[in-house]
């Protein structure tokens, strides 16, 4: 049965992919951010990474940011 510490880590490892994948850097998500009218810092961005804590919404918000449309959830499934 996975942790909430497992979920936090499957999150974070999600976006922090997205963001690679795309060569998107903290920074230049704060201004894909704003473009969709949602206002963030850089530090607070990598503390919400570093820390794998944050909500949904936030999740959201930087996937439609930096324009991903489809994710892969096979790896996610419950164990």
């Amino acid at each position: 049965m996975k942790t909430q510490k497992d979920w936090e880590d499957q999150a974070k490892g999600l976006l922090k992919a997205e963001l690679k994948r795309r060569n998107v850097t903290y920074g230049q998500l704060v201004d894909k951010l704003a473009d969709i009218d949602v206002t963030d810092t850089e530090p607070n961005i990598r503390n919400k990474l570093s820390r794998g804590k944050f909500t949904a919404v936030f999740l959201l918000q930087c996937l439609c940011a930096i324009g991903v449309q489809n994710i892969g959830l096979t790896e996610m499934q419950p164990h």
